[in-house]
C-alpha cells in the first residue's frame, strides 16, 4: 500500500496527497479518484461504481479503494 509516513517522503512523478491536510477529506478524495478516473477513460458507470466502492465502507475502505484503483498514479501521506 503506498500510504507512507511524512517521514518516509521522497521525490516521485506521483500525484501526493497529504492525508493530515484538506486534501485528506474523504469528499476531497472521492474528487480527486472521479478527476483520475475520468482522464483513465472510466466509463460514468464504472465512476459511479468506483463512488459506491468508496462510499461502502469506512475512511481506511476509502483509503484502499483508491490505492487499488490509483495506487500506481499516487501517494497517499500520513
Amino acid at each position: 500500500m503506498a500510504i507512507k509516513s511524512i517521514k518516509e517522503k521522497e521525490k516521485p512523478n506521483k500525484i501526493e496527497i497529504d492525508l493530515t491536510g484538506p486534501d485528506g477529506n474523504a469528499f476531497v478524495l472521492i474528487g480527486i479518484a472521479q478527476k483520475l478516473a475520468k482522464q483513465l477513460g472510466y466509463q460514468p458507470d464504472s465512476r459511479g461504481e468506483l463512488t459506491a466502492e468508496m462510499m461502502s465502507g469506512d475512511y481506511e475502505n476509502l483509503l484502499k479503494v483508491m490505492e487499488m484503483h490509483f495506487g500506481e498514479y499516487i501517494i497517499m501521506w500520513r
